[in-house]
């Protein structure tokens, strides 16, 4: 599992020019899902997350997580994660789970999160959709369940 996260002022998500999700102050989640994903790693990757301290305390300092600051979490399938661009031009997206996984998976991350923190919003899955973002900071992590070991 691989994880784009975002620190944002807001963030929203249309589909068809329909707001479908947004938030004001926390996290952008951009969440793709390989085949060997499963349950476990979907929710020890949204407790990861939902602790990460990347908002500033008093003294300015990225001391405080998204469970202490009360903000929102954004969270938008993205199977172009696993995008694999070694060979020519056109990235090969064979390494991204089934559909069926895929959606599964990003159902168990969106209600681990809710388990965490109180204001999660999701995209719709498998549509076309526009993600708009202020980045806060900018501070951008790029977190993967293989590296952390969560796998």
């Amino acid at each position: 599992m691989k994880a784009v996260c975002q620190r944002v002022s807001e963030a929203s998500v249309k589909v068809e020019g329909h707001c479908v999700g947004e938030i004001q102050a926390g996290i952008l989640i951009l969440l793709g899902i390989g085949p060997q994903d499963n349950a476990s790693i979907a929710k020890a990757l949204a407790l990861k997350i939902a602790g990460l301290r990347i908002f500033p305390d008093e003294a300015d300092r990225m001391n405080l997580s998204l469970q202490d600051t009360g903000g929102g979490c954004l969270i938008v399938s993205q199977f172009t994660l696993y995008g694999d661009c070694k060979k020519g031009r056109r990235p090969f997206f064979g390494g991204a789970a089934d559909p069926q996984l895929a959606t599964e998976l990003c159902d168990v991350f969106a209600e681990s999160m809710r388990e965490l923190i109180d204001n999660v919003e999701t995209g719709e899955f498998g549509a076309s959709m526009e993600v708009s973002l202020v980045n806060d900071g900018p501070v951008t992590l790029v977190l993967d369940s293989d590296e952390l070991g969560l796998s």
